[in-house]
């Protein structure tokens, strides 16, 4: 057998790095809006915006680099 250390055949666009950095910022912009004295409806959309990002981590975290 003969081992390959070449990279996948992902595109560049699935891979962890980018990805990553998006679900990041979802986390981040769900807490942001968690925190916002102005609008409700943002507040309202807040945990489930925070959620999003946590669950793409976890998926994404998955991904080859």
């Amino acid at each position: 057998m003969s081992t390959q250390t070449s990279r996948t055949s992902w595109p560049k666009f699935l891979r962890r790095g980018p990805l990553e950095n998006i679900a990041t910022a979802l986390i981040g912009v769900g807490f942001l809006m968690l925190f916002q004295p102005f609008a409700l409806a943002l507040y309202t959309w807040s945990f489930v915006t925070m959620l999003a990002g946590t669950a793409m981590f976890i998926i994404v975290s998955k991904f080859p680099e």
